[in-house]
């Protein structure tokens, strides 16, 4: 009795909390690695937009004495961060990485399967989580805000749904997918209410720092910045445009190939799910569609690089585990590359000659592209109320 309580229990803790530790130390262990090393590039973009936007600067400027690369998200980030920025540079930067993990963490905690089944797919999903944090980067609050605008729609807290949409979309750009939520709700007038509030007061609220005018003028020049770096993204051999449309770039080795055909074969895909109305009922169609829109969001944009990958493997390893038989011969393929080649392909477990071969071609991109390909296929033509939960 002994050894089967302790194969179940390690020091009380059952394996799922002891994952969810695993998340946390991960996140304290890339603050320590950063911050006493001084390589927090990218917190210090983040930490800094706000004073940068509390003083009339323009966000979207060089400022190479205090930072290389650029910010790019929307003004209301600098209303996420200010409580952050106020601290001091080590605590607002520990709890940067430790929200983080906890969003992450949350979201997954509140999807509708087994402690079991979000223990696999937090592991499955660690490598990820560990290059996003090692990057400082915002992607897996990114994550959780898809996962957590369905939950709530599902849970029928529409006001809740809607605000991580609209204040996500206000961020980057990203969270905008989720409004296609908007189509399993069961009170959409108060969908549709609660997203014209949000809006109004999400938009206005950074004038709380700024002012109204120089608000204004932000929102301007963040619509010009985001133009300017899609057209930058695009390129042979930089580590942006790890998408569905870089791959081809590169396999055929011309960056003249342009977005739009792709971008509307991404939208025709979740057009045609969405028209199948007799689906709407069945719980994997809908987690299925959200599975595809966190793919989508990486797999269908130019800014997609190493750390992103979070979202996209999110709605990978959530499309893999939620099946009946999760462990067939592809999905156990599928899943070796996951972790091999799209979580560890740029990494220093490989050569650097490797390293530069899977940059140039995209290869991150391949196996959730795959992925993505079959559940999109499956969207449009399965029939999901033969496989209910």
């Amino acid at each position: 009795m002994d050894a089967r309580i302790s194969a179940k229990k390690f020091w009380g803790l059952t394996g799922y909390q002891w994952t969810c530790i695993l998340y946390i130390a991960v996140a304290i262990f890339c603050w320590q690695l950063k911050y006493f090393r001084h390589i927090d590039n990218n917190y210090i973009i983040f930490r800094t937009s706000f004073y940068h936007f509390r003083d009339h600067l323009n966000l979207y400027l060089l400022y190479p004495a205090e930072y290389y690369d650029v910010y790019i998200y929307g003004p209301l980030f600098t209303v996420f961060i200010a409580p952050l920025s106020l601290m001091p540079e080590w605590l607002g930067f520990l709890l940067w990485e430790v929200g983080n993990a906890a969003a992450f963490l949350w979201a997954i905690h509140l999807l509708p399967f087994s402690n079991k089944t979000k223990t696999i797919i937090l592991l499955l999903c660690a490598i990820e989580f560990a290059n996003s944090s090692h990057y400082m980067q915002f992607n897996p609050i990114i994550a959780a805000i898809v996962i957590l605008s369905f939950v709530m729609v599902k849970r029928q807290k529409e006001q809740y749904a809607t605000l991580f949409t609209i204040a996500g979309t206000l961020m980057k750009i990203y969270p905008v997918v989720g409004l296609a939520f908007f189509f399993f709700s069961k009170n959409k007038a108060k969908y549709i209410l609660w997203s014209v509030i949000w809006l109004v007061v999400l938009i206005c609220l950074p004038a709380i720092i700024s002012g109204p005018g120089f608000l204004i003028q932000t929102y301007k020049d963040w619509f010009a910045a985001l133009t300017s770096k899609n057209l930058t993204n695009q390129s042979l051999t930089t580590g942006f445009d790890w998408c569905v449309m870089g791959m081809v770039r590169r396999f055929f080795q011309d960056s003249t190939i342009p977005n739009w055909p792709f971008l509307l074969m991404g939208a025709l895909s979740v057009a045609g799910a969405l028209l199948r109305v007799k689906q709407y009922p069945y719980l994997k169609f809908q987690l299925q569609l959200m599975c595809s829109l966190l793919m989508m969001i990486v797999l269908f944009s130019t800014a997609s690089e190493h750390p992103t990958f979070i979202i996209a493997t999110a709605g990978a390893v959530i499309y893999i585990m939620m099946q009946p038989k999760p462990f067939t011969a592809f999905n156990i393929v599928m899943l070796v590359l996951l972790l091999l080649v799209t979580g560890l392909g740029p990494s220093d477990a490989f050569p650097k000659p490797a390293r530069i071969w899977m940059q140039n071609y995209a290869i991150k991109a391949y196996a959730p592209a795959i992925i993505w390909f079959k559940l999109a296929w499956e969207l449009l033509f399965a029939d999901f109320s033969k496989d209910q939960y």
